[in-house]
């Protein structure tokens, strides 16, 4: 067999949805104008799927300091810190994240894929016990792969059967390591994590929430989802991105353990992966200051997510259990989704295509990301834009 024999089925796959028409798979997006705003080919797009939740990819404190960063550090650390050293914004990074979610410490990851992979696998290995929501990102599935650790997958969001299986384990589940997400990526609900909590205090075991898609989205301060709930003591560990509300690319893990700093000389992804480049640090250390000095975009964000919700709603689409930034609508078919996603780039609006594999119950979607810098225009163009497409379908199932 061939070297890439094996992913002959997967190109015949993408080349039958594609057809020649617009691919959403490798969308190319040839301007950004604005957070809210870009142009593909010969559309121009509202951009309502970038995770850009406090739109501060355009904010000039950020693009500042990562120009004088650039200026005085040059474009990157072309080494890994282990190797080449930590440079102080690093090390500020890092202080500050560990005030800004009150732990005792913080360790910077080049991205949020990396965090999650260098801290998991690094925690849990082939003597250890992992218990996962069924619905995790595939960099928590990868984690626990490289790591080796058994993993017991229990129900999306179902508290009730993550305690039945941690009471099969008995006495071994002490030392597992629960892992779920404050919001979680595809349809945008919440994790139960009051449930979960008070399991963990009975059973015991390790706590780890993965918040990337909820900070700057949810809490008093924008913590994340166990702030909003009030039980961040009882998370051992956070995870998280700088790619979403932050605006830049990066990722994280804070604790409030003594031990935390050991993982820097076992963590593979860590160790053998170069740091951030200084450009980076330095835009996401004025947006965690800009997100702590400014509640209102967190406000803004969602009264765009509840507008953006009641307005599909309102047309009968099938969306996520409860309003978020992130707004799923459920469809069919890869093929209708195809075209369905390709009809709304025709109507100015760009959002995400995931094929049935990445999504819950099979069934292919398109995920809306909302912004602050959205208008309440440009939530309502969006809307139109879906109401244009359900008339149709409506007529065609009355027909049928």
């Amino acid at each position: 067999m061939a070297l890439f024999d094996r992913f002959a089925k997967l190109a015949q796959a993408r080349a039958d949805l594609v057809q020649g028409r617009l691919n959403p798979f490798g969308t190319r997006i040839d301007e950004i104008f604005s957070p809210t705003e870009g142009r593909i080919g010969e559309h121009r797009v509202i951009l309502a799927g970038t995770n850009n939740y406090l739109g501060l990819t355009f904010e000039p404190a950020c693009i500042q300091a990562a120009q004088q960063a650039l200026e005085q550090q040059g474009t990157g650390t072309t080494g890994s810190r282990m190797a080449n050293g930590s440079y102080g914004s690093h090390m500020a990074l890092e202080a500050e994240l560990a005030d800004f979610f009150a732990r005792r410490s913080a360790i910077v990851f080049s991205t949020g894929y990396m965090g999650n992979l260098g801290v998991i696998a690094s925690l849990a290995g082939p003597d250890d016990i992992v218990l996962l929501d069924a619905d995790c990102h595939a960099s928590i599935y990868d984690a626990c792969k490289l790591g080796g650790a058994q993993v017991i997958r229990f129900r999306h969001n179902d508290a009730a059967d993550l305690e039945r299986r941690m009471r099969r384990l008995g006495e071994r589940a002490r030392n597992a390591l629960i892992l779920v997400e404050g919001i979680y990526s595809m349809l945008g609900d919440q994790a139960p994590l009051r449930e979960i909590v008070e399991i963990k205090q009975r059973l015991g075991g390790y706590l780890l929430v993965d918040e990337a898609h909820s900070v700057g989205v949810l809490g008093a301060h924008g913590r994340g989802l166990a702030e909003e709930l009030g039980v961040e003591a009882e998370v051992d560990i956070v995870t998280g991105t700088f790619s979403k509300s932050l605006g830049a690319i990066g990722g994280f893990a804070a604790s409030h353990h003594q031990d935390m700093d050991l993982l820097r000389y076992a963590s593979r992804p860590y160790i053998f992966t170069a740091s951030p480049s200084p450009s980076a640090i330095a835009s996401v250390r004025a947006a965690l200051q800009t997100m702590r000095d400014r509640p209102e975009l967190r406000e803004r964000l969602w009264s765009n997510a509840r507008q953006l919700y009641r307005g599909l709603d309102a047309l009968g689409y099938r969306l996520g259990p409860q309003p978020s930034p992130i707004v799923p609508v459920l469809l069919g078919s890869p093929e209708e989704g195809v075209a369905f996603w390709e009809s709304l780039v025709e109507r100015g609006v760009y959002v995400n295509l995931v094929p049935p594999l990445a999504t819950p119950g099979g069934q292919a979607l398109v995920r809306c990301s909302v912004s602050a810098a959205h208008t309440p225009e440009q939530i309502e163009r969006i809307v139109e834009a879906f109401a244009a497409l359900r008339a149709p379908a409506a007529k065609a199932l009355a027909g049928a």
